[in-house]
């Protein structure tokens, strides 16, 4: 078995999961080494916990006492560490594998789908911690609570892990419950089409069949197409085994009931939008079908930050908040945008934006022509380029831009081809007392850390 190895060596270790999971095995008292493109703070952070990480790729890295090979879903496998461990005759096992593995040694919980993976899995860390059930958590991003930001540690049966859905690695892993937030396309550079991706998630849902249950949205109609053995709803109002009713937001917070057979209480959110408070039911319900009492998941809400680059409040520029977000689908920016109009009202909303992967793009592109007109003024920049994936480049953000003047002349949004011209662009439009958002899943995050 993978896991009774001693030395694992991770080619791409500074990405959000691959790091987690090198903690995960340093404590369990394996060695661990790893590599990277670049140096980072979650790179000098496996530093400084005495995990041994070289700054670019080469074969020398692969140490003779290496048994098993680790890597992202970034790396091709011409890459010279992964072409070594070949010649080496050790073994190779992506990330999603790997994590696969980890998944059979605990009563795993999947938290799944297009949007609201990382908070929920956080949630529903959180809500279990704090009933004394000591999980295991490893969520893709940080989380102020956990010391690992990252990850939890925990001596408890339970693994909380989000399952991604990209290249369906989520099939890798072994549930005893599936949380599942939405279906929505994406990631269209490997599904056809909807039906693809719908499917993939019906085999997944398979794996519960004899063994745990799945929460799923009732809200979410191809959630709902599913065939799911022993389904737990939950979603606003009908149908719903947990309803949310009677939503009320104010000035930094909202609150909502939730009923179950008969009304629970209010749970009080200070993160904002109809989305947070799905994540929350979800988390909620799952954590109360294991037994966590409502008034602990209240509790654990009521005092939720949020999480890195989901909403975060990064600080003031310009007498103007800045948030930093990782969405990078057209809803995820639609409701995004819904929500600051919600906890800041009456304030101008300012959106930087940079599309992420070339052909997610070009798939959505019709989506995002629609989500960035939603801002008061929006700032384009280039498409990320993402590591790894073999894509066309024909597609530009400033295609997406002339479309929407093309479509609303009056339309307050420009493109920018490179940071110095973003920053430059927002030094144009954003005044004291604005909301700036600076958004994408790529590197646009170092924009709003910079001007902080």
């Amino acid at each position: 078995m993978l896991l009774e190895k001693n030395h694992f060596h991770f080619v791409g270790i500074g990405g959000i999961g691959m790091s987690a999971l090198a903690k995960f095995l340093l404590s369990k008292e394996k060695r661990v080494t790893g590599s990277d493109v670049h140096d980072s703070e979650m790179v000098q952070d496996l530093n400084k916990k005495g995990i041994q990480v070289n700054i670019g790729h080469d074969t020398s890295h692969v140490l003779a006492d290496v048994e098993v090979v680790i890597y992202s879903s970034a790396i091709p496998s011409t890459n010279p560490e992964r072409i070594a461990a070949r010649e080496k005759g050790i073994p190779e096992v992506s990330y999603a594998q790997f994590l696969g593995e980890v998944s059979k040694t605990f009563s795993t919980i999947v938290v799944t789908g297009t949007h609201g993976k990382s908070t929920t899995t956080a949630l529903l860390g959180l809500m279990l911690e704090a009933a004394g059930y000591d999980p295991t958590v490893l969520v893709g991003s940080f989380v102020p609570a956990f010391p690992d930001k990252n990850l939890r540690l925990g001596k408890g049966r339970f693994f909380v892990v989000e399952g991604c859905e990209y290249q369906a690695n989520m099939l890798n892993l072994h549930p005893e419950m599936i949380v599942l937030t939405n279906i929505e396309e994406d990631h269209l550079d490997y599904y056809r089409d909807i039906n693809h991706i719908r499917d993939t998630f019906q085999i997944f849902a398979d794996k519960l069949i004899g063994k745990g249950m799945m929460v799923m949205n009732a809200d979410d109609a191809e959630s709902m197409k599913l065939k799911v053995e022993r389904p737990i709803t939950y979603g606003y109002e009908q149908r719903a085994d947990y309803a949310a009713t009677n939503r009320i937001t104010e000035k930094g917070s909202q609150s909502f009931a939730v009923h179950r057979d008969e009304i629970l209480g209010r749970l009080k959110l200070i993160i904002p939008g109809t989305h947070n408070v799905l994540n929350a039911l979800a988390a909620t319900s799952a954590a109360m079908e294991l037994g966590v009492p409502f008034e602990t998941c209240a509790r654990v809400l009521e005092t939720f930050p949020g999480i890195w680059r989901r909403f975060e409040r990064v600080g003031m520029w310009r007498e103007a908040d800045v948030i930093s977000d990782y969405g990078h689908h057209p809803t995820a920016v639609e409701k995004t945008i819904s929500a600051a109009r919600e906890f800041f009202p009456s304030r101008r909303i300012v959106l930087c934006f940079q599309p992420h992967q070339h052909s997610r793009t070009k798939a959505l592109f019709d989506g995002f022509v629609h989500a960035l007109q939603l801002a008061d003024e929006t700032v384009v920049a280039e498409i990320y380029d993402v590591a790894g994936r073999n894509e066309e480049h024909e597609m530009s953000s400033r295609l997406i831009v002339e479309k929407i003047k093309k479509e609303n002349p009056g339309a307050h949004v420009m493109f920018s081809s490179n940071f110095d011209a973003v920053k430059s662009a927002l030094e144009q439009v954003v005044r004291s007392g604005d909301v700036l958002i600076i958004m994408g899943a790529g590197d646009i995050d170092c924009v709003a850390r910079e001007i902080c």
